[in-house]
């Protein structure tokens, strides 16, 4: 649990990290106060001192405080900390426990069935599928800026298995897909290497609305080979 005392010490660095000059207690106060933060300016110097003492911070003189090395350190180490409260600790003991290669191997295995879901479902679509792929690339556009559009990838890709109409095959999806948390952790993994599955999502659904199988079956090889992609880079770094 993340005590009030080390949420004013993560801000307070990355406050002081952002800026372009060294900051003064009284500065990082107002900067405090932006992000719903109310403490004196008497407190937010002790918090200081602390840092200097632990060598996270420096004073250039009357300007302020700038981070050390030490400190540039730390706080990258309380972001990743940060962030695996926000995501939840679960799917991070996915990606512990499964290797690079289990996880391309879940990947080749949805390429070959999703492939042939997506050309099926070009073939079978219905104006009201369509309408509810649309619907979906709409939410998932709007919410993956905020890093939580992993329920709308999945509802994206059981369309697709519905408007297929090939039982046999879904349920091979399902059961690949059973781990509720391997998405959520891919979508990690591609926020972490700085990728988005928007415009794969967005060429699949154009594919399957135009009734073109070949287009269809071609954009979800592409998407799948992307997620592939992501995963070996992810593990690169």
């Amino acid at each position: 649990m993340v005590t009030p005392r080390e949420d004013h010490k993560f801000y307070i660095l990355d406050i002081i990290e952002k800026s372009e000059a060294p900051l003064g207690a009284n500065q990082i106060k107002k900067e405090l106060a932006n992000v719903g933060i109310n403490i004196s300016e008497a407190t937010v110097g002790r918090i200081l001192f602390g840092l200097d003492q632990e060598g996270l911070t420096i004073k250039e003189g009357f300007k302020g405080r700038v981070l050390t090395e030490a400190g540039q350190n730390a706080l990258r180490e309380m972001r990743v900390q940060r962030e695996r409260k926000e995501y939840g600790e679960e799917f991070f003991k996915i990606l512990d426990s499964k290797s690079e290669q289990e996880l391309i191997e879940i990947l080749i295995a949805r390429k070959v069935i999703e492939s042939q879901l997506a050309r099926m479902a070009a073939i079978n679509i219905t104006p009201e599928i369509a309408k509810q792929m649309k619907e979906v690339i709409d939410l998932q556009a709007k919410y993956s800026k905020k890093g939580i559009a992993a329920e709308y990838d999945v509802m994206f890709h059981k369309l697709i298995s519905k408007a297929a109409g090939n039982k046999v095959l879904e349920a091979m999806l399902d059961l690949i897909r059973q781990d509720s948390q391997l998405t959520p952790a891919l979508e990690y993994i591609r926020k972490k290497v700085k990728s988005s599955i928007m415009v794969d999502h967005q060429k699949i659904t154009e594919a399957i609305i135009n009734k073109n199988p070949d287009g269809a079956e071609e954009a979800m090889v592409e998407h799948i080979d992307n997620l592939i992609r992501d995963v070996n880079k992810y593990w690169k770094k």
